[in-house]
């Protein structure tokens, strides 16, 4: 059985922060694993040391920049990575329906029987790209999953999910399949200093849109990002700055003025 795990390098802003044009500045940016695919993939790796799975395939839709946080799932078990990334990236945002036609694509060169990835992502949270994906190439899905069994002679995934109004599900999902995982599902793993050596010696298979048959019409997305601002405060709050005693003055203040105390 081959996993196919997707995963996606996020960005973190700094508390301050600048814009630039549409973005935020590169410079007030940490890129990291996006925690939801760490779930992922620590559930892919569990099913390869309970001898379930033969192989753990990680993708991501990113620059060469993403090969440091692609190394980190290498290092956690997976075995191998493709790293897609192309010029008809640079220039626009790549939406729910441009990522589903890359992933498209690698599943049908990859051919895996399990496809595993995060709810959401914590920049944009559509959390639409795992189930837009299952749509695609005619696999059945479950969204929401908080715990995973999987019974491979039967073909068969038994998962539990979340819904809506803390209502929770239990049903089973035939193979192939696509889940997104909630956080929760296990406890992600530490990379080991022994894991984070092995993964300098385990492949990242970069390729662009024409190694998989595609153009950029393919990922042209359908959302233009046409402005970012910070939104102006209509909060009165007051942060009271100084030490203990000031601070205390400055509250006694406020406190009288409001006609709060004796």
């Amino acid at each position: 059985m081959k996993i196919l795990v997707t995963v996606k390098e996020v960005a973190e802003a700094d508390d301050d922060f600048a814009i630039d044009g549409t973005e935020i500045a590169a410079a007030d940016l940490e890129y990291d694993l996006n925690e939801w695919d760490d779930y992922a993939i620590e559930a892919a790796v569990q099913l390869a040391e309970a001898g379930i799975a033969d192989e753990v395939v990680t993708v991501t839709i990113g620059p060469e920049r993403a090969d440091e946080t692609i190394r980190m799932a290498l290092a956690k078990g997976a075995d191998r990575a493709v790293r897609v990334w192309d010029d008809a990236f640079e220039t626009g945002f790549a939406d729910v329906a441009a990522k589903a036609s890359v992933f498209e694509a690698v599943v049908e060169a990859e051919k895996p029987d399990l496809i595993l990835g995060g709810v959401q992502a914590a920049d944009t949270g559509f959390g639409a790209t795992g189930v837009a994906l299952a749509e695609r190439i005619g696999f059945e899905h479950a969204a929401v999953v908080n715990d995973l069994a999987l019974d491979a002679d039967a073909g068969v995934a038994h998962v539990h999910r979340e819904l809506e109004g803390g209502v929770e599900e239990l049903t089973d999902v035939d193979l192939p399949a696509v889940l997104t995982v909630q956080t929760g599902l296990n406890e992600p793993r530490y990379a080991s200093l022994r894991g984070i050596r092995q993964a300098q010696r385990k492949e990242i298979d970069a390729r662009d849109l024409a190694d998989l048959g595609l153009d950029a019409d393919d990922v042209a997305s359908a959302l233009t990002i046409t402005s970012m601002y910070e939104p102006e405060s209509e909060s009165d709050a007051e942060i009271i700055e100084g030490d203990a005693g000031e601070a205390a003055g400055r509250l006694a203040e406020v406190l009288r003025d409001k006609g709060v105390g004796a």
